[in-house]
C-alpha cells in the first residue's frame, strides 16, 4: 500500500526538522548523522528496488526484502528484552533536503558541525520521497511492521547528486556483504564516481552485457541473458561477462581502444552483434534453449565460442574495419559439423570422448572445447590456403 501524508495525523507539518551532525568526509562529501523514530522512516525514504521500464531503462538499485530475516528482526524488536539495533540506517537524500548550521556551535573539530537537517514530507507516491534507503532495508521493514508504537534509530545520510551517485554508494556500502553478483553486474553500467579496482575493471564488460541483453533492434542475444531484471534468460550473466573479459584483455575487443586506452564501445558492440548473429544463423537448433538442452547456451559454450570469435577476428582482421556477420558465418559453417551442442559426443585431441551433455562449466572442459574449436578452425584455414 502506498503511504502518503494523508495517512498521517491531521496537523502533520510539511517538513521534519531534526538535530544533526554534519561530518565532512573525503573531497567535498558530507555525512549527516541524526536520530528519528523508525516508524517515520517510510515517510521520508523508500526502497528503490531494481527494475526496468518498457524502454529497458534501469531504475532503482535495491534487492528485495528477505522476508525470513525481516520477521526475525521484527520478533526481536517486539520482545521485552531491551532490543537494540546499534547500526545506523544509511539513506541517500536528493537536493530537496538541506542542512541549516547552528550559529552557536561550540568549538570543536573543524570537520564536525552541529545544526538541523530539514527533510520535506512529500504528499504522493512512494517514489516521490526525498530519500532512498541504501542500507538497512530489512531493519526498516521490521520496524514498520512491528507491533510497537515507536522505535528510535540512528541514521547516517548523504545528499547525492543523481541516481548514478546513489547506485555507486549502494555498491560501495554493500561491497563487504553477500550482495548478489548479478545485482552488482546490472548496476555497474549506471554507477559513477570512484569504485574499487575490481569493480571498475568490470564496468566495461558489464556495460557491453547490458547492451547485448536489452538492445532489441541490434542484439541477437536480446533478453537471453539471465539478470535480476530478466530472470527468464537462458544464458548466465557471469558466463557472458567471462567471455567479454577474456576478449577485452587480449582478444578481438582489445583492439577497439584509442591511443589513451579508452574503449570504443560502439565498435565493440557491433563486432559482438555480428559474431553472435552468425552463431544464431549457423546453429539454429542449439540457439536460445536452456543449457540442459543446449551446451551452446551453457557457460562452457559461451566462453569457448568467445575464444573462437577472437581467433576468427585475428585471421580476418585486415585493418579495414569490423568483421561482418556473413564473414563470421562463413567460417563457422566450416566447423559446424564438428560441434555437438545438443547431441552426439565430442572427441578431443587428447583422445578423451565426452557426451554432449557431459560437458561442464569447469576450466578443464572450457579449455578442451575452446582448444577443439580453434584447432578445427585453424585446420580449415590451412585447407583453404589461408
Amino acid at each position: 500500500m502506498t503511504t502518503t501524508r494523508r495517512d498521517l495525523p491531521a496537523g502533520t507539518p510539511s517538513e521534519l526538522r531534526l538535530p544533526a551532525l554534519k561530518i565532512q568526509q573525503g573531497r567535498g562529501r558530507s555525512l549527516y548523522t541524526f536520530a528519528m523514530d523508525g516508524k517515520l522512516v517510510p515517510q521520508i525514504a523508500t526502497v528503490s528496488r531494481i527494475r526496468r521500464d518498457e524502454t529497458t531503462e534501469l531504475h532503482g538499485y535495491q534487492r528485495p526484502e528477505v522476508l525470513a530475516h525481516v520477521a526475525a528482526i521484527r520478533r526481536y524488536i517486539e520482545t521485552d528484552d531491551s532490543p537494540l539495533l546499534p547500526n545506523a540506517i544509511v539513506i541517500a537524500f536528493d537536493e530537496r533536503v538541506r542542512f541549516e548550521p547552528n550559529p552557536a556551535t561550540a568549538a570543536g573539530p573543524s570537520y564536525v558541525e552541529t545544526g538541523t537537517l530539514v527533510i520535506p514530507l512529500i504528499d504522493g507516491p512512494e517514489h516521490n520521497r526525498p530519500g532512498f534507503i541504501v542500507d538497512g532495508q530489512q531493519r526498516c521493514a521490521a520496524i514498520r511492521d512491528a507491533n510497537i508504537d515507536a522505535f528510535p534509530v540512528s541514521i547516517s545520510a548523504f545528499i547525492a547528486n543523481d541516481t548514478a551517485d546513489q547506485r555507486s554508494q549502494f555498491i560501495l556500502v554493500n561491497s563487504t556483504k553477500a550482495l548478489p553478483k548479478g545485482l552488482i553486474h546490472e548496476l555497474l553500467p549506471g554507477a559513477s564516481g570512484a569504485l574499487p579496482t575490481p569493480l571498475r575493471v568490470r564496468q566495461l564488460p558489464a556495460t557491453l552485457l547490458e547492451k547485448l541483453n536489452f538492445d532489441e533492434l541490434r542484439s541477437p542475444l536480446y533478453r537471453m541473458i539471465q539478470m535480476p531484471t530478466n530472470p527468464g534468460g537462458h544464458v548466465k550473466d557471469n558466463s557472458v561477462l567471462r567471455m567479454l573479459e577474456n576478449s577485452l584483455s587480449d582478444g578481438a575487443l582489445y583492439r577497439f581502444r584509442n591511443d589513451e586506452a579508452l574503449p570504443y564501445t560502439g565498435e565493440m558492440f557491433t563486432l559482438l552483434c555480428n559474431f553472435w548473429a552468425a552463431v544464431k544463423q549457423v546453429f539454429p537448433d542449439a540457439w536460445n534453449k536452456p543449457p540442459r538442452r543446449s551446451r551452446l547456451m551453457h557457460g562452457a559454450g559461451i566462453i569457448s565460442m568467445g575464444y573462437l570469435m577472437d581467433a576468427i577476428s585475428h585471421v580476418r582482421d585486415d585493418g579495414n574495419g569490423i568483421i561482418e556477420s556473413d564473414e563470421f558465418a562463413a567460417d563457422l559453417k566450416v566447423i559446424a559439423d564438428d560441434c555437438h551442442w545438443t547431441e552426439g559426443e565430442w572427441v578431443f585431441s587428447d583422445g578423451v570422448a565426452r557426451k554432449w551433455n557431459d560437458i561442464q562449466n569447469t576450466p578443464r572442459d572450457i579449455h578442451r572445447v575452446a582448444d577443439f574449436l580453434q584447432s578445427r578452425y585453424r585446420s580449415s584455414q590451412v585447407a583453404r590456403g589461408r
